[in-house]
């Protein structure tokens, strides 16, 4: 199998790359930029491209969100032109205002924010136009390299003694990008298999709560890690921040379908932050010069 993946430093590309180098049967083309054309993928001829998410598009100035959007109708095409597949990874922002219980797939996201809304019309558009798609909403990413990796940017503020500021009353499911990434693969395996299982996804994290706890649960396993190392460190504070005065906002994806359909069960982010906790560290130790010696 092979496939191409668009936008090469975002964080879920240099997990695609990890796990594709595990697997004998996955080859990987990555470019750097983040649009291709009908001639470009005829000579890559890839059984699928995959574009990794938007993270806070909400956030974004709309050109940047504008120009997003284009770059994906314009890979749809090529990969329509090409009879490619299509993967269009989707932050769950998309889901402005959330709901009181999971969002179940067939919820089309329907915001209020301009900007927004032009990425739900890419996917309108996508689902009228072309069969072979897989639209994959994630919760909010998290990993230790790349960009929009979420957790590096907590450890590095936690590491300088500065605060990591945090909603605390809007709840998601922190998601593992190196368990996204074995799900996408396996994914299109199964579709290259004969699945034929096209449409719309969930892919999160199990146990919901709000960025101001996972924030909190990374500055206590870090202090863990690092005391179980016999290091002090003066770690920064994690402070709330509350945007939704009169009810916390929940943003919460059901999974069950990906689960029924290509068998991907949700990994704990608790079990997943404790094991890249633990790589970080292996990696902080080998950088470090062996002892009687300076660096």
């Amino acid at each position: 199998m092979k496939l191409l993946i668009l936008d090469a430093g975002h964080c879920l590309s240099l997990a695609l790359a990890r796990e594709a180098s595990r697997r004998a049967d996955t080859e990987l083309v990555i470019e750097q930029g983040f649009g291709v054309g009908a001639t470009e993928l005829a000579a890559i001829d890839p059984d699928a491209v995959i574009v990794p998410p938007m993270t806070h598009p909400g956030r974004r100035p709309p050109a940047e969100v504008q120009a997003h959007a284009d770059a994906v109708e314009a890979c749809m095409e090529a990969c329509k032109a090409n009879g490619v597949a299509l993967v269009w990874c989707v932050a769950d922002e998309l889901y402005e205002e959330g709901f009181e219980i999971p969002i179940d797939e067939h919820v089309v996201p329907a915001p209020r924010d301009e900007s927004l809304r032009r990425l739900v019309t890419t996917g309108d558009r996508i689902r009228a136009e072309y069969h072979r798609h897989l639209i994959v909403r994630l919760g909010p990413l998290f990993a230790l390299e790349g960009s929009h990796a979420w957790l590096s940017e907590i450890i590095d503020s936690l590491m300088l003694g500065q605060s990591v500021r945090a909603a605390e009353d809007v709840i998601c499911c922190p998601t593992s990008v190196d368990a996204v990434a074995m799900a996408l693969i396996g994914m299109l395996a199964q579709q290259g298999c004969g699945a034929d299982a096209w449409g719309a996804y969930h892919l999160a994290g199990i146990e919901p709560v709000s960025a101001f706890t996972f924030s909190s649960v990374v500055r206590t396993q870090l202090a863990t890690h690092l005391e179980g190392r016999g290091e002090t460190v003066a770690l920064g504070a994690v402070q709330a921040l509350n945007h939704h005065h009169d009810a916390k906002l929940r943003r919460v994806l059901n999974c069950r379908r990906v689960l029924d359909v290509f068998g991907v069960h949700q990994k704990p982010w608790r079990l997943e932050v404790g094991r890249m906790l633990d790589a970080w560290c292996l990696t902080r130790d080998e950088a470090r010069p062996p002892q009687g010696e300076t660096a």
